[in-house]
């Protein structure tokens, strides 16, 4: 099976690829297709936002497409940035600048009210209309000053408090098997043969 990665990411990218190696999947990007538009992601929760991005690049491709939305929720910020993790500190921002914004807004909060977590939807989608998707979330809290140099985006911010140290201190290994975005991805896994079974004609 050949499966389109709806997303120009390449942290994404290479974490999805790691999650379901040793499948039988022939995993092609954005990249493969320059002429795709840039797809809006104006939807008002994670679920939306992945299948729009799914179902549009399933549609334009001719090919299941895997669309991933993802992002932090931070209680003492109500919830944000939510579904504008990626442009939190304005379109066209990067990581080191939405990290900003983030600590900005939580100065002076203490530890005990800093409780956040990653949550992840991945939207598998087909050009016939059909859609599965598969949600994974993972509890943490975000630190006072970015700690580790590995991974991306919030990493640096978000700490594990059974681990003592954030997704930024961990190898690439130990992150997938804990984060929101890798227990989608084993959800996603476990239920793949049954999508793509012949006899399978309706959402599970």
């Amino acid at each position: 099976m050949t499966i389109v990665l709806a997303t120009r990411n390449p942290g994404k990218i290479e974490e999805i690829r790691e999650a379901l190696s040793g499948l039988d999947i022939a995993f092609r990007t954005l990249s493969d297709f320059p002429d795709l538009p840039e797809i809006r992601e104006d939807g008002t929760t994670f679920r939306e936002n992945a299948e729009k991005k799914a179902l549009t690049v399933a549609r334009a491709t001719g090919l299941p497409a895997l669309a991933d939305d993802s992002g932090l929720e931070v209680d003492a910020l109500g919830g944000a940035p939510g579904v504008r993790s990626a442009r939190f500190a304005g379109e066209g921002a990067d990581d080191r600048s939405n990290n900003r914004k983030l600590l900005d807004l939580l100065r002076g909060v203490p530890p005990e009210r800093r409780t956040a977590r990653f949550r992840c939807v991945l939207a598998l989608a087909f050009p016939d209309g059909r859609v599965y998707t598969v949600e994974g979330t993972c509890e943490g809290r975000i630190v006072e000053d970015p700690a580790g140099e590995g991974g991306f985006g919030y990493d640096p911010l978000f700490l594990i408090p059974e681990e003592g140290r954030t997704f930024a201190q961990m190898t690439r290994e130990e992150k997938n098997r804990i984060s929101h975005r890798g227990r989608a991805l084993s959800k996603l896994r476990e239920v793949l043969p049954r999508i793509f079974s012949p006899k399978n004609d309706r959402p599970l």
